[in-house]
């Protein structure tokens, strides 16, 4: 049977809510962790590039506030490339040193933080599928 390409089917949307829960669940620990703990690291971190501290506080909005937005499919699109950002200012202030490393199991030094980067990227491709809250988001065909 031959569908249009708009045609969406429910695995395709539920493929898309597992990446959500995926990506912003575990993203939200991270969040959850800069709440308990406080961001004064990423505060230091930011000033020494020359950038007022007070921005190191936007990681809450990464973190956090995305992540959840994230998994209710609310602006889901706009979420995603919060986190995206979030994950590019992260490789920019702590991981540079990193990019040519292994880890002593073999792996890339950088795969948890390339996974976030790529899944938020993904997301904010696919859009949030048909399971969650659908605001700012184009209606599916």
């Amino acid at each position: 049977m031959e569908h249009s390409i708009a045609y969406r089917s429910n695995s395709d949307d539920l493929g898309n809510l597992l990446l959500r829960l995926v990506t912003g669940g575990l993203m939200l620990f991270h969040g959850i962790n800069k709440i308990v703990n406080g961001t004064s690291g990423i505060e230091n971190m930011v000033s020494a590039i020359g950038l007022p501290s007070g921005l190191g506080k936007l990681v809450i909005v990464g973190e956090l506030i995305a992540p959840i937005l994230l998994m209710l499919g609310i602006f889901t699109r706009p979420a995603a490339l919060v986190i995206a950002l979030n994950m590019a200012c992260a490789f920019v202030l702590v991981h540079t040193s990193h990019l040519f490393q292994l880890t002593p199991a073999g792996g890339w030094r950088l795969e948890l933080q390339m996974f976030y980067f790529a899944t938020a990227v993904i997301i904010a491709i696919l859009g949030p599928g048909r399971y969650g809250i659908r605001t700012g988001q184009r209606p599916l065909a």
